[in-house]
């Protein structure tokens, strides 16, 4: 079974084993299934820029004539030297085209295939998880773990510094597909001009305005039990792109502040001040400290595990791991709409 996890993607690519003749590189993340193929190609050819060494095929094209990529897998370089051939999605069946080449594939070229969001029965993704000589690669949403790396890169690749407070409310902006991430760290790259270190206040002025608001609004109707506009902001969270890793991940941060406010509610503090700790914009202020006083201690602890749970099974089980996610905030909250009646 030559398949991978998602979370094993990177390093199987960098080290892609030489009997790997055929890759396909699948997954809801258009711009993660971009960047990967574009340097998966880049490091199997000696010139990137030479059209005869890196081939680059239309997946409708070949959709509708198998045997151009049959026959352009086996043709032999002009000038010899190593081959790839980058394939775009499609919509339309590929596998005609791929079985030729597991049953025989090409010793001269790596053929690397791109695909939208694949299920676990497609007969193209079945196929080339069942050859040995091909690799199946999923590729999910950023986690914020990898958003972080991400950051951390191209920060550095700029000369700046970011501190790990905004570091991490960066990558809580930020959404699931690879490509945005990197247009919206490089916009505040370009923002932040001379200055040698990137605070909340540049993050807030240029991401904020995009990501912040959707993320923050399913949040607050978690905690607030707000069914309908959370079912709102998850359905458009989703379509953006944003993975459920990432989302249950916001929520479970707010849920861990909360509980740390809470504690220091029943310590004797006010929870005025345990909400202006936590430096939430001027517009949540209000909410967050409604969602303080409804929520238990106790509550606020059944929340951090139900999440934590659902944010690793969302992360391991790609599609299972998303309906999953949807069942964890609807629980979440439900039991917030209790907590606001003080039941």
């Amino acid at each position: 079974m030559a398949s991978i996890k998602a979370h094993e993607a990177d390093r199987a690519l960098a080290r892609l084993d030489p009997a790997y003749r055929l890759v396909l590189i699948y997954g809801p993340d258009a711009g993660l299934v971009s960047e990967r193929a574009a340097a998966l190609a880049r490091a199997h050819v000696d010139d990137p820029q030479d059209a005869f060494q890196l081939v680059r095929m239309s997946g409708d094209e070949i959709a509708g004539d198998p045997l151009k990529l049959v026959d352009e897998a086996n043709t032999i370089g002009m000038f010899g030297g190593r081959r790839a051939i980058r394939v775009s999605p499609t919509a339309k069946m590929l596998l005609g085209a791929v079985e030729p080449l597991l049953a025989t594939p090409s010793q001269d070229a790596i053929v690397i295939v791109e695909a939208g969001d694949l299920q676990r029965t497609n007969p193209l993704r079945t196929a080339c998880e069942r050859a040995r000589t091909a690799l199946a690669v999923p590729c999910y949403g950023d986690a914020a773990r990898d958003l972080g790396t991400i950051i951390d890169e191209m920060v550095r690749a700029a000369g700046k510094t970011i501190d790990r407070t905004s570091r991490d409310l960066l990558a809580g902006l930020l959404g699931g597909d690879r490509q945005t991430s990197r247009r919206e760290i490089e916009k505040l790259l370009l923002y932040v001009g001379d200055d040698p270190a990137i605070g909340q206040a540049h993050i807030e002025a240029v991401v904020g305005d995009t990501a912040q608001r959707e993320q923050a609004m399913l949040v607050d109707a978690v905690f607030a039990g707000k069914l309908p506009v959370l079912d709102l902001a998850q359905a458009k969270l989703a379509s953006e792109g944003l993975d459920a890793g990432v989302m249950l991940g916001a929520v479970l941060r707010h849920a861990l502040a909360l509980l740390k406010a809470r504690q220091g509610v029943d310590a004797g503090r006010s929870a005025r001040d345990m909400v202006a700790a936590m430096r939430l914009p001027y517009p949540r202020i209000a909410t967050t400290e409604a969602a303080l006083s409804a929520w238990s201690t106790a509550k606020l602890m059944e929340a951090v595990t139900l999440l934590g749970n659902a944010t690793l099974a969302a992360r391991r089980d790609g599609d299972l791991g998303r309906a999953g996610a949807t069942r964890a905030l609807w629980t979440l909250a439900r039991l917030g709409r209790v907590a606001g009646r003080g039941d």
